[in-house]
């Protein structure tokens, strides 16, 4: 059976060259004997395989002297603990919501201290990203927190904040890699790697050097403590080897493609592709404003939930996958990550018109 083209939100589709590479060492590593994934982490060959992993991503997001990368696991849902418990030193936090991610991490921080929605926009199904331009940051606040890119509501901030001199958190979970961010304006960036780098299971934390302290809040376990990880190259604990493994493939290939400026201009060309189509369409409409529309995530609805069944359905024996919409949406979303080619949006826009002749 032939590949097909998977839309998944996450976990998502990987680079082809990337699995097959992973499929002819799965049993003998660069002669070794055995595979990655019954290797000691604490064999020199697999310190290798880490180490090189942390230089590429550095090298690929021009990672400042002055921050660590961190290979975690727990998946991006503990951090919206951890970083509370590490940067909370006056409990105060704020937190603007622009999606079901982001107000489940301003749940989490309210156990911790005092969270504020200092802005929001629920009021409109998380359709939008909110005025950033004058927000009433807390002058007590001990960091501003958001979600960059909205996995399930297909928003994106193409703008940062202002602050007001705060520290700035971000989760990058689904749009990580997917173009270029100047790191030194974030204190932490981190996202889960299911979405756009790797295999689910790991998740990687970009942290200012001096964020990274002993003086967390009492009672904060030693396994959610950054210095931890960060004294022991993430290696104090077994971590998530295969995972790490598959992400350093993943960076070569991204480097290998002309890094982060061309995978940039490569998703703009397949985004474009989709929202001209929807913009134009007369069955499909694009559910974000215009301005704040996700080049990784796009959610779109005929109106009407049979449509919607019959389209998702049909465009699955077609080899179009995963493209039912999130429970709390409904309709449709397609999830076109770095690995999604070209080709599987020109498919799935072909499909779309097809269905809207037939259908319409």
């Amino acid at each position: 059976m032939s590949r097909i083209y998977n839309f998944s939100a996450g976990p998502a589709t990987l680079p082809e060259a990337v699995l097959q590479e992973a499929a002819e060492e799965m049993l003998d590593y660069k002669g070794c004997g055995m595979s990655v994934m019954e290797m000691s982490h604490r064999s020199k060959m697999y310190e290798e395989i880490h180490n090189q992993a942390i230089a590429d991503l550095r090298e690929l997001m021009n990672i400042p002297d002055n921050y660590k990368v961190l290979f975690l696991q727990g998946g991006a849902s503990t951090q919206f603990a951890m970083i509370p418990m590490n940067l909370m030193k006056n409990r105060v936090a704020d937190y603007i919501i622009t999606g079901q991610w982001a107000k489940k991490a301003y749940q989490e921080a309210k156990l911790f201290g005092k969270a504020n929605a200092i802005a929001s926009s629920e009021d409109k199904m998380f359709t939008y990203i909110p005025d950033l331009t004058d927000l009433p940051v807390s002058p007590d606040a001990d960091y501003v927190y958001i979600c960059q890119n909205n996995t399930v509501f297909g928003t994106a901030y193409h703008e940062l904040p202002d602050t007001k001199g705060k520290d700035l958190v971000a989760d990058i979970s689904s749009c990580f890699l997917s173009e270029p961010i100047d790191v030194s304006k974030y204190a932490i960036v981190y996202g889960g790697v299911q979405k756009n780098i790797g295999p689910a299971g790991t998740v990687i934390v970009i942290i200012r050097d001096d964020l990274i302290r002993d003086d967390v809040l009492p009672g904060t376990p030693t396994m959610l403590k950054y210095k931890t990880h960060v004294d022991a190259n993430s290696l104090y604990n077994t971590p998530p080897t295969y995972g790490i493994y598959i992400c350093g493939k993943v960076f070569q290939w991204l480097k290998q493609r002309g890094g982060l400026e061309a995978m940039k201009a490569y998703n703009e060309k397949k985004a474009a592709i989709l929202y001209d189509y929807l913009d134009q369409s007369q069955m499909f409409t694009g559910t974000v404003v215009k301005k704040d529309r996700s080049l990784m995530n796009v959610p779109f609805v005929t109106g009407n939930p049979d449509l919607d069944a019959k389209f998702i359905k049909e465009a699955k024996a077609l080899g179009l996958e995963n493209l039912k919409g999130y429970r709390t949406v409904g309709g449709m979303r397609a999830s076109i990550y770095n690995a999604m080619p070209m080709e599987g949006v020109i498919a799935l826009v072909d499909f779309m018109r097809d269905f809207e002749k037939a259908n319409g």
